[in-house]
């Protein structure tokens, strides 16, 4: 039995531990299951944690934020620079302080002895500053070169992430910032980078200027709703610019490999190519811009309206302006902040838009027949589709379609295949996809085929193919469908079909096939007659009895149609368009009336590339990225 004299004691003790465990787990309840169970289980990765409205903004605790402050000459600027970096609100947070000063260039002491002394006194004023200059906000660190390197290496050299949770916010010395400027970063670092449910690995940092340039040549002028507060962008922006870890990495191996390659950044089309033709490795954006195109990735940029910036370059005379032209913004602040500057949309509520300003729809993947419908209404022109089946064609071959398709401004295509890594490559950059696998759940029949091997590839295709033929019938649509061995040559190539008599145009070994929609042509292409075709395949393939050259959709098609006594206008590829043969070597000679450059159906790449090349329809680099940027107005 307890004595009566230590109850008390016992009592008062047991209530303390229920206000404890109430108070632990009412604060818990504040957050995000997710944002819990990171608490609990500190072992989970970092995009568990998130930021949600009226909670304090949340980052792991081994977040890194490190300012990069690159100077040169300009004393009144850095100073004008590093009081306003220690002007804003950090909160608790330990934020670091890295301030890169380049050296002067050599000067010639036959003539310049007086010149010398002045830069020599210059550096050491600089020096004396930013040496007395308090950071109270975490560690401050200074590198002084024995040497002038320019703006690109200032740029380049100045970060090496030491992790994943490490982040850089690169300025300028001639830029000002808002008092306000860290907290919307921490904000967006927690929304757009640990925020799983927010995350795309096409996001490279975060822009504070204000968006004002367009670098594709004849692009879109840069016009944005007023309700649109954040927005995606490719353009890499110096002013101020908050860098992800993962995408810098890759830019400098990348970087790194181009340069010993002696590869120049060059992208046609775009104006930051005229600026790298004329300043060269002055300047380092070129590169970057050249790197962001080749993997398609995306900034993050501010929309404030009335000019209003949480960054502001002075554009005083320097590598970029021979003289001071002054503010480009007006630095937004507590006295002029007329909205929740923290409240940020889910990624999927934001536009992104490409260097010529032209809107781009991420992760555009179709995996079921209900997703499919509004697909096929969004990519439609003139009430038809392309249908590009990557079953049989080269990775390189097909991105150089799409850069062919770029030029000539044809966007009403879909790419069909099966899920793989560049099936999702394509759709996050912005290419509508098919996944066929799971399309095919949807389809009674299929399991039905009991295929092996190529032959089961050869039956995925021509099922889900011959699936969507007819859901764009239902819609009312025509359909072509490219196997991928022919490339365009002009606008018009998918124009042809004006012959009113016929529904079914086709060059069957070239693998090109026209549907129109008509009541006929949907009486034709139905269930039955779609699986036809692929016993038709199936039973081919078995007996071994057909050529390589054949293997494809289009082929079985148009036997199946010819067996069932459809008419069809065969497509005469040499006057509708040139066909490269096997004992080609000369250049083609293209001229205005062709339309198409048809091969055979499996030809080898290194050969294809030699052929398109000398017809100047090779149009893809090293990086299988399209060489020029081209601009056409939405």
């Amino acid at each position: 039995m307890i004595p009566k004299s230590r109850l008390l004691p016992l009592f008062l003790l047991s209530l303390f531990s229920l206000f404890l465990y109430s108070y632990y787990h009412s604060s818990l309840h504040l957050f995000a299951p997710e944002t819990v169970d990171s608490i609990v289980n500190p072992t989970n990765s970092p995009s568990s944690y998130s930021n949600h409205p009226g909670n304090p903004i949340l980052v792991p605790p081994n977040f890194t934020f490190i300012i990069k402050v690159l100077a040169f000459d300009r004393f009144d600027s850095l100073s004008r620079c590093l009081r306003s970096l220690a002007n804003a609100d950090y909160g608790h947070d330990k934020v670091h302080l890295h301030v890169f000063i380049d050296h002067f260039k050599e000067v010639d002491l036959r003539n310049g002895s007086e010149v010398l002394s002045k830069k020599l006194e210059e550096s050491s004023r600089i020096l004396d500053f930013v040496d007395g200059f308090s950071w109270r906000f975490g560690e401050k660190f200074v590198h002084y070169r024995t040497g002038n390197v320019g703006l690109q290496a200032q740029w380049l050299e100045a970060w090496w992430p030491s992790s994943d949770d490490e982040f850089a916010f690169v300025v300028e010395d001639d830029l000002e910032v808002s008092p306000l400027y860290y907290e919307f970063l921490k904000a967006l670092i927690s929304n757009y980078y640990y925020n799983s449910s927010n995350f795309s690995p096409s996001i490279y940092g975060a822009s504070l200027q204000r968006p004002r340039f367009v670098a594709g040549k004849h692009g879109n002028k840069l016009q944005l709703g007023s309700g649109t507060r954040l927005f995606l962008y490719q353009l890499v922006g110096t002013w101020g610019q908050l860098l992800f870890p993962k995408p810098w990495k890759e830019f400098r191996l990348w970087y790194d490999e181009h340069k010993a390659k002696n590869i120049k950044p060059v992208l046609e089309g775009m104006v930051t190519t005229g600026w790298y033709k004329k300043m060269g490795e002055r300047i380092w954006t070129p590169w970057f811009i050249k790197f962001i195109h080749s993997r398609s990735y995306f900034n993050i940029y501010t929309n404030f309206l009335r000019e209003r910036a949480l960054s502001v370059s002075h554009r005083d005379a320097g590598v970029n302006y021979g003289k001071t032209a002054g503010p480009d913004s007006y630095l937004l602040d507590e006295s002029s902040l007329d909205f929740n500057l923290l409240e940020m949309l889910p990624l999927s509520n934001l536009k992104w838009y490409d260097f010529c300003f032209r809107e781009v729809i991420p992760e555009r993947a179709v995996r079921s027949f209900d997703e499919l419908n509004p697909l096929l209404k969004s990519v439609q022109k003139d009430n038809t589709i392309i249908l590009l089946s990557t079953f049989g064609a080269s990775q390189t071959v097909m991105r150089n379609m799409l850069c062919l398709f770029e030029r000539l401004d044809v966007r009403n295509y879909i790419l069909l295949g099966p899920e793989s890594d560049f099936l999702l490559d394509l759709a996050r950059r912005g290419h509508p996809v098919v996944n066929v696998q799971q399309l095919l759940n949807g389809v009674g029949g299929y399991k039905l085929m009991g295929s092996q091997g190529s032959n089961a590839k050869l039956i995925r295709e021509i099922l889900s193919v011959g699936f969507v033929i007819k859901k764009c019938l239902d819609s009312h649509y025509s359909s072509w469908v490219i196997v991928g061995n022919m490339v365009p040559i002009s606008v018009d190539a998918f124009s042809i079909a004006n012959e009113p008599s016929y529904d079914f145009f086709s060059a069957r070994d070239s693998g090109l096939l026209f549907v129109r929609s008509s009541a006929a042509a949907s009486n034709i292409w139905i269930d039955d007659f779609i699986y036809r075709v692929a016993e038709a395949a199936k039973a081919s393939m078995e007996d071994n009895s057909l050529s390589s050259e054949h293997r494809h959709f289009v082929y079985f098609a148009s036997e199946s149609l010819q067996t069932n006594g459809v008419r069809i206008k065969k497509i005469n590829e040499l006057s509708f368009g040139v066909k490269i043969f096997s004992n080609y070597t000369s250049h083609t000679s293209l001229g205005d009336d062709k339309k198409i450059i048809f091969w055979p159906y499996g030809r080898e790449l290194d050969y294809l590339q030699k052929a398109l090349q000398s017809s100047g329809m090779w149009v893809v680099d090293g990086d299988s990225s399209c060489v020029a940027v081209v601009c056409h107005h939405s």
